[in-house]
């Protein structure tokens, strides 16, 4: 039977992460504007998909979705003590980067089972000005297994965060722009997550072509 709520240890790190130390620097340091926060389905399985262009995107991401969301990781992440148990006890879990992970899915499966909502970057990677122009096809799978939908979305002005003169975070605007549903899959034919994979990136390519 699946649960319907998180880890209560998960969640405590969640949410002191999020209100001590996320949420002051997205809305203050960052100047953050978030946009469709009414779209994100505050409970059932989810799979959010985004643009990808700064490690400070998964935080950034889940603190705007009203939910705790599990990021796959790079899987050179959790080789690091004590930053292997964190990441873990807030919902990462690793991928291999560059091959298709079929332990990544099954482990998004798991979070999605257990009430989580599971992020996807559409890419896979980052990419130099946030725009998506090569996705992949590992969500929208996901979505078919799961049955899940998938909410787009936008991060716009995180490239821009990381600066090679300073090892602290640029205070450039970021906004966040939250789509509306898509409808899992029907099935799991190439042709199909093909096309609700291009459906994604068109729709969040169209909301970072807003701008600010």
């Amino acid at each position: 039977m699946s649960k319907n709520r998180e880890p209560v240890e998960s969640l405590i790190l969640y949410y002191l992460f999020k209100w001590s130390i996320v949420s002051p620097m997205l809305h203050l340091y960052f100047r953050g504007r978030i946009y469709g926060a009414e779209n994100v389905p505050t409970s059932g399985p989810l799979v959010v998909v985004s643009n990808h262009a700064s490690d400070f995107d998964p935080p950034i991401l889940s603190n705007c979705m009203r939910r705790p969301v599990a990021f796959m990781a790079k899987e050179e992440l959790f080789k690091v003590p004590i930053l292997k148990q964190a990441i873990a006890l807030y919902g990462a879990y690793p991928v291999k980067r560059e091959s298709a992970d079929r332990s990544a899915i099954r482990s998004a499966l798991q979070y999605l089972e257990n009430g989580w909502a599971t992020g996807v970057f559409l890419q896979g990677t980052r990419t130099v000005d946030g725009r998506i122009t090569d996705p992949k096809l590992g969500a929208a799978l996901i979505a078919a297994k799961a049955k899940a939908p998938l909410l787009p979305v936008s991060l716009w002005g995180t490239h821009a965060i990381a600066s090679k003169d300073s090892a602290l975070p640029r205070a450039v605007p970021l906004t966040v722009r939250i789509g509306n549903l898509i409808a899992a899959p029907s099935s799991s034919e190439r042709s199909e997550l093909e096309a609700l994979t291009q459906r994604c990136a068109q729709e969040i390519n169209a909301m970072h072509d807003l701008g600010r």
